[in-house]
């Protein structure tokens, strides 16, 4: 009906169309030709002003008619009248496409108003022969559909109709199908039948149908089985089925029963039952029986499964923790005790306590946890190195990599008493009765042994030992982690202190205390150093790389040498920086791509101390400013100017902060692990430094151990590194100094008055060697130098240094002379007599210096051939 009312109504629209259209191409024939043959038309067509003319009467013509547009053009296809005016003088376009132009003609095409019926007459002038214009008349397929449109609701009333009662007797036929058949046609109900009577039978569980009389109307298989029911049970009375008198009440009752536990005969059955009641008939009940003997031993099974699951997640959780062997064993022994053992004991080989890899399994391990009931305490104590008999459970397991299980320990006691026979004794004597001993291997390496005891229930069994095997795996993966970690840890702190002075120099300028304390997570890249520098002068620094591990204390070796080498160069503090950030940006660069890991991120602290001046010179690179405690305990922070990290500044130049330190100051160089943590921000820790540095009168160690007292978190996770110096200045009475003039002559009088200086100090035997050295140095700074030239000689403990200043930048340097030279010989025999000598620039000229040791002076000239010194090296000019 559907169909047929849709194929009627399609044939109505298409027969209405094309009469529509037929219609519209009639209309706007007729209307053209009229038009074109109106009195008027040919003169304004011939006229000089044909729109003006026109325009109205074919507006009038549309308007009157019913058509869309009424369109007038010249031969040339140029409009003069239109609907829309600004379409007037505008030319049409393909405009006789299929039409003769001395004739009349009809056609569909898209115009300026969209797709029309169209017809097209020519109007003639009096001869008949000239076309002097042409009339265009078009209905639009708007038009037309609007026409049909009218027509449509007629159609679809007449459509709506014969599908109502079409409807209206499919669903009355079906009404009655579904009310006879229950909503299912016969190849649907026979289906369902054999799926019902397939799963019916095929289910684990019983299925008993009982009618409103207490009759069984239908028994599964399953239901048979469990009750076992006769062959011709039903249509029998359920009471009648020779079942207990409590099952067969339970089941005829008809009331509503979930999961009720019976036991009928040996079997518990888990019963539940649910009333039907149809609309037609008297209402009965449906019975579900499940056997729930061997559930409830799986559901025990499962239950141990479930926590000993369970324990191994929370095995996982609890064990490695840290990364300390001793106490990723007690982890072990504490998660499984109570709830897999009454007592848990660890053993492990001895290399692996210090993170050593061990040889192979032996008969020899120590003790690392005991954890247990209070007959635990009977078992060897912790930190004993115990010799298993090779009979004992530790030793086979071991020897063999696998687990032992010993059930009964009373009937298999003999190696207890070998090892033993007090402890033995005891242990039985305690309960203890079965053991499990795992080896803890990882990688393929026995690490030591885990043993669990047990002193109350079952005995240990199969499932106990595979349990205590996946237990021990997960273990030893973490004490093999702590091993390694240990090791790693080991290297890297012996490398750092082999890198790290292991004393530093006694010196006169400065009294030095100082600390090292690597972070509880791994040796970092912090370091300190004291370095003397020509002129009793002293360099005090401290670095710190960011980072842990071996990397960061190869890296911080790296630095300390090539600072080392750097202040031997006797560099201010900012030209020192300088060449030390160069180097590390050039080792970035070297190694770009080779490594996950720069030395990128270091700090630096440098300072120089002269204590001749008092004068304090500190330059610092990303590094915490330094505290100064004057002697009357008042605390700064000294204002250094602040640089990027080494290797970050770019090429920027480094400034320096100059400072003079009242001798008995303390000056408190540290690093940012000192005075940060996770629980301190920077500005706090900086707080506490302060208070803990206000005590006058404290020694440099005293110093160290109140800082770190005040400071040291529980657990540090950054390197600290801690350096104390109480400034002195040497005695005026050991420091002797002269202005020179630029005439040579004043050279023997400077000569006398530094000799008579040195009986002062009784180094009357130096007086020669002493001589020899200012007259070559005060000579050549008068002949090669520019002034102000300044002579200073100082007396430091073992040491007698004499200095030369001038204006000049030009440095002297040893080269060999030539046997015809006459001069240029005199630096060589300074550096053969001085102990040291060598070049410092300041901020305008430089300082030529020498360093004798009074201990051992150096010998006189009578004592070396005079052809061996003069045929040997010769200075430069100055």
């Amino acid at each position: 009906m559907v169909l047929f009312a849709a194929a009627a109504g399609g044939a109505l629209v298409v027969q209405a169309r094309d009469s529509t259209t037929q219609e519209a191409r009639q209309l706007s024939k007729g209307v053209a030709q009229s038009f074109a043959r109106a009195p008027g038309t040919r003169d304004a067509m011939k006229s000089d002003r044909p729109t003006e003319l026109l325009q109205p009467r074919a507006e009038d013509t549309r308007k009157n008619t019913g058509v869309d547009y009424v369109v007038t053009f010249d031969p040339q296809g140029f409009r003069w009248t239109h609907p829309d005016p600004k379409l007037i003088g505008k030319h049409i376009y393909a405009l006789r496409e299929g039409g003769a132009a001395d004739r009349p003609f009809t056609k569909t095409f898209e115009g300026s108003l969209g797709l029309a019926v169209d017809t097209t007459v020519p109007v003639y002038d009096t001869n008949g022969i000239t076309v002097v214009g042409f009339v265009s008349v078009g209905v639009t397929v708007a038009s037309v559909d609007d026409v049909v449109m009218d027509q449509l609701p007629q159609l679809l009333g007449f459509a709506g109709g014969a599908l109502a009662v079409a409807a209206g007797g499919t669903a009355l036929v079906s009404w009655r199908l579904r009310r006879q058949t229950r909503g299912l046609d016969p190849s649907e109900m026979t289906r369902m039948y054999e799926h019902h009577d397939a799963v019916l039978h095929a289910v684990r569980e019983g299925v008993l149908i009982i009618g409103s009389d207490g009759r069984l109307l239908l028994a599964n298989d399953e239901a048979r089985r469990l009750l076992d029911l006769p062959a011709d049970a039903e249509e029998r009375r359920v009471t009648d089925l020779g079942l207990e008198a409590g099952t067969a009440e339970l089941l005829s009752s008809g009331r509503p029963v979930t999961d009720v536990v019976h036991l009928a005969g040996d079997r518990l059955l888990a019963v539940n039952i649910r009333p039907v009641d149809p609309d037609d008939r008297p209402a009965g009940s449906v019975a579900t029986l499940r056997d729930t003997t061997e559930l409830r031993a799986l559901a025990g099974r499962a239950e141990v499964a479930r926590e000993r699951l369970g324990l191994l997640y929370e095995a996982g959780i609890r064990i490695g923790t840290t990364l300390d062997v001793a106490r990723t064993a007690e982890e072990l022994a504490e998660v499984a005790v109570p709830r897999f053992a009454d007592a848990a004991t660890v053993d492990l080989l001895d290399p692996i306590l210090s993170g050593a890899v061990s040889a192979g399994p032996g008969p020899e391990m120590r003790r690392v946890a005991v954890h247990g009931v209070d007959g635990a305490r009977s078992l060897y104590p912790v930190g004993e190195l115990i010799r298993f008999v090779p009979m004992s459970p530790v030793a086979m397991g071991a020897e063999r990599g696998r687990a032992v299980l010993d059930v009964d320990l009373t009937a298999s006691g003999g190696w207890m008493s070998a090892q033993d026979p007090d402890r033995a004794r005891r242990l039985l004597d305690l309960g203890f009765h079965s053991l499990i001993t795992v080896p803890l291997q990882a990688r393929g390496v026995v690490l030591g042994m885990a043993s669990f005891w047990r002193s109350d229930g079952t005995p240990f069994g199969g499932e106990d030992l595979a349990f205590a095997e996946e237990l021990a795996a997960r273990a030893a993966v973490a004490v093999d982690n702590a091993r390694r970690y240990t090791r790693e840890h080991g290297l890297a702190e012996t490398l750092q202190r082999s890198l790290l002075p292991s004393s530093l120099p006694d010196h006169s300028a400065v009294e030095v205390a100082h600390r090292y304390l690597p972070a509880l997570e791994g040796v970092g890249g912090d370091w300190f150093d004291v370095i003397p520098l020509p002129g009793a002068r002293v360099a005090l620094v401290v670095g710190d790389v960011v980072g842990h591990g071996l990397h960061a204390a190869a890296t911080m070796g790296r630095l300390r040498t090539a600072v080392h080498n750097f202040s031997a160069l006797d560099l201010p503090p900012d030209e020192l920086l300088g060449h030390l950030d160069e180097l590390v940006a050039r080792i970035d660069s070297d190694e770009e791509g080779e490594r996950d890991e720069s030395v990128s991120g270091a700090t630096c602290l440098y300072a120089i101390y002269d204590p001749a001046s008092g004068l304090c010179s500190l330059s610092r690179s990303g590094h915490p400013e330094p505290a100064l405690v004057h002697p009357d305990g008042a605390v700064e922070f000294v204002r250094v100017p602040g640089s990027p990290p080494l290797g970050l500044g770019g090429g920027e130049p480094f400034e320096t902060a100059e400072v003079t330190l009242p001798e008995g100051s303390r000056l408190v160089l540290f690093t940012d692990g000192l005075v940060e943590d996770r629980e301190r921000g920077f500005d706090t820790g900086l707080q506490t430094l302060g208070h803990a540095l206000a005590h006058p009168g404290r020694t440099p160690e005293e110093t160290c151990r109140d800082v770190l007292d005040a400071l040291l978190p529980a657990r540090s996770s950054d390197d600290i590194a801690l350096l104390v110096a109480r400034t002195r200045l040497l005695d005026r009475s050991q420091v002797a100094e002269w202005d020179v003039p630029g005439d040579p002559a004043v050279v023997a009088g400077i000569r006398a008055e530094v000799t008579g200086r040195l009986s002062t100090w009784g180094l009357e035997e130096m007086a020669f060697t002493t001589e020899l050295i200012v007259s070559e140095l005060v000579t050549n700074a008068i002949r090669y130098g520019i002034g102000p030239i300044r002579l200073r000689v100082l007396h430091d403990r073992d040491s007698l240094i004499c200095e030369v200043a001038d204006g000049s930048s030009t440095s002297p340097h040893l080269r060999r002379a030539a046997t015809t030279d006459e001069g240029g010989r005199g630096l060589f025999l300074v550096a053969r007599f001085a102990q040291r000598w060598g070049t410092r620039y300041m901020a305008r000229g430089k300082v030529i210096w020498t360093e004798q040791s009074t201990r051992s002076p150096a010998g006189e000239p009578e004592e070396v051939s005079a052809e061996t010194l003069l045929d040997q090296w010769e200075d430069a000019s100055w």
